[in-house]
């Protein structure tokens, strides 16, 4: 599904991310952890398209994707959510959610002059599933409310909500849990766990260890730039190279 093979981003010199390399099967879901300043974001970037490597190659579906932009990553069905939401606060939640539909034809001029009732169907179209989709993630009853209006925890819901109508094969989770109530982090973690059924892949950043351990069967530990280890949550927890980069303290 997703192919990271030694990928490596500099800045004046500095080696934000060094010869980093790893891969996520379709359908899993897999945890990215690591210490503040372990390189976890800027992995996230270099995969979704915010910048561009080095050196080194991300791949999805075995297509070679490190040198488009990323519009053109989410067309080959890759996604990501912010570790803070960027929604476009004036707009409703349902408006926000329309704006990530993909290939519409009411943008294009010869649509529009020559198609108008088949633009007029898809835009209803698009509608119906965006309401959907608010619906699935518990905003139905504040579809009509700006973005602006929302807590933090509905906004994050409201970033899911907004890949989702991208139509996504693979999701790049920034922090879901970060600041998030309990109520609505449950809420969060069971849309995930719905939306991984159906077959969508999941790369997460989190440091909420209980979402890590309850979603992730497999963890990626950074630190440093580099990748220090991967394997079940479980077993990273007890890796003593991860207790001295992550955890900070001696094996229980």
């Amino acid at each position: 599904m997703l192919e990271v093979q030694s990928v490596s981003k500099s800045f004046d010199g500095f080696r934000a991310v060094d010869d980093v390399s790893f891969s996520v099967a379709r359908g899993s879901i897999v945890g990215l952890i690591g210490p503040n300043g372990a390189g976890k974001t800027t992995t996230f970037n270099l995969i979704a398209g915010t910048l561009t490597p080095s050196a080194g190659s991300v791949r999805i579906d075995g297509r070679a994707v490190e040198h488009e932009p990323a519009h053109r990553r989410i067309a080959a069905g890759l996604a990501r959510t912010f570790q803070i939401p960027k929604p476009f606060g004036e707009m409703s939640v349902l408006e926000n959610v329309l704006v990530a539909a993909q290939d519409q034809a009411g943008e294009r001029i010869a649509p529009n002059l020559f198609a108008r009732g088949a633009v007029r169907r898809r835009e209803k179209a698009n509608i119906e599933r965006a309401r959907d989709i608010v619906a699935f993630v518990d905003l139905g009853k504040v579809e009509r409310l700006p973005a602006k209006s929302l807590s933090g925890g509905q906004r994050k819901l409201l970033e899911l909500a907004r890949v989702l109508m991208a139509k996504p094969k693979l999701i790049l989770l920034d922090e879901p849990a970060a600041g998030v109530n309990p109520a609505l982090l449950e809420t969060i973690m069971e849309r995930i766990e719905t939306i991984n059924a159906d077959g969508v892949t999941f790369l997460i950043i989190e440091h909420n260890m209980d979402l890590v351990g309850r979603l992730c069967g497999e963890v990626i530990v950074m630190a440093e730039g580099r990748v220090l280890g991967r394997g079940a949550p479980s077993e990273m927890a007890r890796d003593p190279r991860v207790i001295e980069a992550y955890l900070g303290g001696a094996p229980a």
